[in-house]
């Protein structure tokens, strides 16, 4: 697997530029609302090493704070079977409202939180390109473990509307394996 994770093929444009959410929240304090730990508990992408290892894969963890400039920093963990691999990311704020950039190793990351409600779930749109064949992913965040089934539906929803299919879907089992590695 040579420590490849979850996100190794994200790529990302948010459904014909489109957030069903505003974000940041019209109050203003959406950074401050979306900040925190999420779960991740479903992810669909068309990446090969995702849809290779989509069915070995367990609910991973989100830690998202921002930088006093707005830029979107992420510490995600990822349960791989020999270890936690932890991944930290630094996105740069775009013009758009909810929308994110990275470019590392002359690789193009962009970021778009597609739907929220700060409080529950989060939906969220990555676009990778490596200078081949982009990929997509859509990853659901959620406050707790659980998702529930009408979370998954509204996901299921979005997936299709990026051009994602059923097969592609991995509905990530709950995992208590890296806990200890966020301390």
């Amino acid at each position: 697997m040579g420590g490849q994770v979850p996100m190794a093929c994200d790529r990302s444009p948010v459904a014909g530029g489109r957030s069903s959410t505003s974000f940041p929240n019209p109050a203003g304090d959406g950074l401050l609302q979306f900040a925190g730990r999420w779960h991740i508990g479903a992810a669909i992408s068309n990446c090969p090493v995702f849809l290779s290892m989509k069915d070995k894969m367990k609910s991973s963890i989100a830690t998202i704070s921002f930088t006093p400039e707005g830029h979107l920093a992420m510490e995600a963990i990822f349960p791989l079977p020999e270890e936690c691999k932890k991944v930290k990311l630094l996105f740069q704020k775009s013009g758009q409202p909810g929308h994110y950039t990275s470019t590392e190793n002359q690789e193009k990351t962009d970021l778009s939180v597609m739907d929220t409600d700060y409080k529950h779930y989060a939906i969220v749109y990555t676009l990778r390109d490596r200078g081949q064949e982009p990929s997509t992913m859509l990853q659901l965040y959620t406050r707790k473990q659980d998702v529930s089934p009408q979370l998954l539906q509204k996901f299921k929803e979005l997936f299709h509307s990026v051009g994602l299919t059923e097969d592609m879907l991995a509905i990530l089992p709950q995992s208590d394996q890296c806990t200890k590695a966020l301390a």
